[in-house]
């Protein structure tokens, strides 16, 4: 009987395309998947490291597959925690049988010896092998698709770039082949900074490389969704693209509003940039859905950065909106800052502003009921439309008589806070 494995994703959307590449990888190897820990053979465990709860949720997971495997299964780690704090995780992990990092993934969970995949480029550092390999055919009618590996920003809350490496952009080729491979009907393209594709190759693919390619992706798949952009990187050029397609979707990372905390996160812009960027988008395309991420509590957050913050979410009227405490990262620059802010006034400028953000995001969806919109039917009776990304935003709820992969026309007759409820359906 062949050999299973049983591999858990945590994270971001970039992880779960790691995941992918190292599930082609297994599959190849001639392994099977199974979804019951006990059964399998292998078990892997592609981990967080982004913020303290997400590494609490990664060893909470790992100590927990480790009680569920059988004796004899092999227990493996990898992902950004293992990348970021390898030697100090084998050692509080004694439970686990191989630790290993973005260059040693492959061969950690197949047994190949190192160096048998393709690099993402020719780049001597850092070795991460991963974006170019070969992923099973996807179980939804939608799929992530990696364009670049790393980071050269210098935010000051944040460590990505100091484990996953400077930024290194894939080859077009290889992106449009993964991209006709998957064969889905959309397409989310993801990168720790999507805006900048290219910057690194800029003598061979020009400026402003991300602009062609979402042009070339989407005459492959109906829908294209980008993630992850950077303000100051969101040109005139790049929002007519995405205006173009069918996929008016803008999910900008913001952070803050307040001018002098920006500063202090070491990025730019201020609130009044911000509000004219989003007024430009919602100018070319009325029907725009646009989405932001937002820290609260970052060291010297004062009482008129918050209210900065309120006000801007109020006249904004984002779609939707994540609110997140403030993590201090060793290594980063924030580490070092003053003005530390306590965790109970964090928690309660966070309630403040999700209360604000779930009455805007529900007074939109409220908008909705009567139109007819155009979904993509993901599993019987849940949906999506352009404005709702997948796994990230609302769902749309449908006959579940209607065909799952495949696009059809409803009408929405009812909104459930962020979900809407839809009647009949004409395939489109």
């Amino acid at each position: 009987m062949p050999r299973r494995y049983y591999l858990e994703t945590l994270g971001c959307p970039k992880n779960d395309v790691d995941s992918a590449k190292l599930e082609g990888s297994l599959l190849t190897a001639g392994l099977e998947a199974t979804d019951d820990p006990s059964q399998a053979d292998l078990v892997v465990v592609n981990t967080c490291a982004f913020i303290e709860t997400a590494r609490q949720e990664s060893i909470d997971t790992i100590l927990a597959l480790d009680e569920l495997r059988s004796d004899g299964t092999r227990l493996v780690v990898t992902g950004c925690m293992a990348e970021r704090y390898g030697d100090e995780l084998a050692a509080a992990l004694p439970e686990v049988d191989e630790i290993a990092g973005f260059s040693d993934a492959v061969a950690a969970v197949t047994g190949r010896t190192r160096g048998s995949s393709i690099p993402v480029t020719s780049a001597p550092i850092p070795e991460l092998d991963l974006l170019n390999l070969p992923r099973p055919a996807s179980k939804v009618p939608w799929a992530y698709v990696k364009i670049a590996e790393g980071c050269d920003r210098k935010c000051g809350f944040c460590a990505i770039p100091s484990f996953r490496g400077p930024q290194r952009s894939r080859d077009v080729a290889a992106i449009l082949d993964e991209v006709d491979q998957l064969a889905v009907h959309e397409i989310v393209l993801v990168a720790q900074d999507l805006a900048s594709y290219g910057k690194d190759r800029r003598a061979e693919l020009g400026a402003g490389a991300i602009v062609p390619l979402v042009r070339d992706v989407a005459r492959l798949v109906p829908w294209v969704r980008l993630l992850y952009l950077y303000p100051s990187d969101l040109d005139d050029a790049l929002i007519d693209v995405i205006c173009e397609t069918d996929v008016p979707y803008f999910d900008l990372s913001l952070q803050h509003v307040s001018k002098p905390l920006l500063r202090r996160m070491r990025r730019p812009g201020d609130a009044a940039r911000f509000l004219s960027k989003i007024e430009t988008i919602r100018e070319r395309r009325a029907d725009a859905a646009l989405r932001s991420n937002f820290i609260v509590g970052y060291p010297g957050e004062t009482e008129a950065d918050h209210d900065a913050l309120l006000e801007f979410v109020e006249q904004a009227q984002l779609d939707w909106c994540g609110f997140f405490a403030y993590s201090r990262e060793e290594g980063t620059y924030a580490a070092a800052l003053d003005g530390t802010v306590e965790r109970t006034l964090m928690d309660e400028r966070l309630a403040e502003l999700r209360v604000c953000q779930d009455e805007i995001t529900a007074s939109r969806s409220d908008a909705l009921v009567g139109t007819r919109v155009r979904v993509l039917v993901d599993e019987p009776g849940v949906g999506r439309s352009g404005r709702e990304a997948p796994e990230i935003d609302g769902i749309i709820h449908v006959d579940p008589a209607l065909a799952p992969f495949e696009f059809h026309d409803v009408d929405i007759v009812d909104a459930l806070g962020p979900d809407l409820v839809a009647r009949g359906g004409v395939p489109s």
